[in-house]
């Protein structure tokens, strides 16, 4: 696409034109509040180097039935909907570092956000849950 048809692309589809531009205004500002408040999902091996270098706590806030089909290694069950009621046995220092995850990177910034409320300041969520986990050929048990 050369400037020209761009420039006829705007002109001829004014609305469709403001949407995308919206749509990338709510994205960015979406993304700059997420960096902000610290709540920004980190990667797979972010993840690793925490478990690695800090003794994080993995916390798995997706349904017994699909925590019990795979999960991380060594990763607490603590489904999203009991995540307030149930934070003390993930870990009762709130300083401790804890990494949550779910299906597809949907629900775990929740569980952190209602962590963080509770004053687990070193919370974080998995990038992309367990599907991008374990795309990116990290490992996965059922026991």
């Amino acid at each position: 696409m050369n400037l020209e048809q761009i420039q006829e692309f705007i002109t001829n589809h004014p609305y469709l034109w403001s949407a995308l531009v919206l749509v990338l205004i709510a994205l960015a500002v979406n993304e700059a509040l997420r960096t902000v408040k610290g709540h920004k999902p980190i990667p797979a091996n972010e993840a690793v180097r925490l478990m690695n270098t800090e003794d994080a706590i993995v916390v798995d806030t997706r349904s017994a039935a699909d925590f019990k089909k795979s999960h991380i290694l060594n990763a607490k069950h603590v489904p999203m909907a009991g995540i307030e009621e149930r934070a003390k046995e993930i870990s009762k220092n709130t300083d401790r570092t804890i990494i949550c995850y779910c299906g597809i990177g949907n629900v775990a910034p929740q569980a952190v956000a209602k962590l963080r409320k509770l004053g687990y300041t070193r919370a974080y969520a998995l990038k992309g849950g367990i599907n991008a986990w374990q795309g990116d050929g990290m490992p996965v048990t059922s026991k």
